[in-house]
């Protein structure tokens, strides 16, 4: 049986004490709420469902979300954690004092429809409730909250939509490389040519050290890529030019990094990678291109290496995708530009 005393406060405090189980206490403003919690309690210790939920109703989504990036976000790659801080901060703004068990599943599905109506893509939703509901796993598996459920599990989630085709025109990309071309800092130019000549991801390129490139060898070398594999991506002349004059640049005699592409110190005076996504929507804009994202140029070097004639395993081992169906997605072929081939192919 539960103890029930009456606080000075003129609360009343529940206690269970059962073989088996952990001392369980509660207090309430009313005898008869503490005396309801106590039998529903008492009811689950007998059938073995009971869950300690104090800490969940403790802490909050935001405090849990912090607690996630100092122990989980450490193990993946630095791309990921980059990503994955801008999905995490909408989360904190909407239901960052809801604590973890005030979430419930018509709450999830009321921010799904708010950021879709906010006009947020599919996928930029669909990763962030992914990523939400992996926070519950870990809350649930690894934390001991006491949850009795994870509020995401069955909440629909926005489809992935389909892969985008945008592809860049001669013009287009004249205009793009004479803008990057004029910035005050050079790296914004030599990533943007690098994305094109090699297909590698931003975060790939951004993150790249002195001793992942061999330009004796003409290859550059990813040890954590997105997909968790290791690859090497070979260079063109093109593109060990520009690795060539980023690793010449003067700019880096001063500055003592191994990155290719750094950034300004921290007030912890470490240099970090360069951050492009302001600078790179800020020259989208003055070139006068439209729905351009910086993804955008590995779709365009995927498909020039297709144009170009290599085979689709010869293409995979150099962009790093693990599955043809995967990579007929940012694969996207220009008719105009197969012409040539099919007259070879048939003559």
């Amino acid at each position: 049986m539960a103890t029930l005393v009456k606080t000075k406060k003129g609360h009343w405090k529940a206690t269970i004490r059962k073989v088996g189980w952990p001392t369980s206490s509660k207090t309430f403003r009313t005898k008869r709420d503490a005396e309801d919690w106590a039998r529903n309690t008492e009811d689950e210790m007998v059938r073995g469902v009971y869950l300690k939920r104090g800490s969940s109703s403790r802490i909050t989504l935001s405090d849990a979300f912090d607690r996630y990036e100092r122990e989980v976000s450490p193990g993946k790659s630095d791309g990921t954690r980059y990503r994955e801080r801008w999905r995490i901060a909408p989360l904190k703004e909407k239901l960052g004092d809801y604590s973890l068990a005030a979430i419930t599943p018509d709450l999830v599905a009321a921010y799904r429809d708010e950021r879709l109506e906010a006009g947020k893509s599919k996928s930029t939703v669909r990763l962030e409730l992914v990523l939400l509901g992996h926070l519950f796993n870990v809350a649930i598996r690894e934390w001991g909250l006491g949850l009795a459920y994870n509020p995401v599990t069955n909440v629909r989630k926005p489809s992935p939509g389909k892969g985008r085709d945008r592809r860049l025109d001669a013009d287009e990309e004249k205009k793009l490389l004479e803008v990057v071309d004029a910035h005050t800092n050079p790296m914004l130019g030599w990533a943007v040519r690098l994305a094109l000549l090699t297909g590698m991801r931003q975060g790939e390129i951004l993150s790249l050290r002195k001793k992942q490139v061999d330009l004796e060898r003409r290859v550059v070398r990813l040890d954590d890529t997105k997909n968790g594999d290791s690859r090497v991506v070979p260079l063109s002349r093109e593109a060990v030019a520009v690795f060539q004059t980023a690793l010449d640049h003067p700019m880096r005699k001063s500055v003592r990094t191994q990155l290719v592409f750094f950034g300004e110190p921290g007030k912890d005076k470490r240099r970090r990678p360069y951050q492009i996504n302001k600078v790179w929507a800020e020259a989208v804009k003055r070139a006068g291109l439209e729905d351009l994202r910086f993804h955008d140029l590995r779709h365009e070097a995927v498909s020039r290496f297709v144009e170009a004639g290599l085979a689709d395993q010869q293409v995979a081992a150099i962009s790093g995708h693990k599955s043809m169906q995967m990579l007929k997605r940012y694969t996207h072929l220009r008719g105009e530009d197969l012409v040539a081939q099919l007259d070879r192919a048939l003559s």
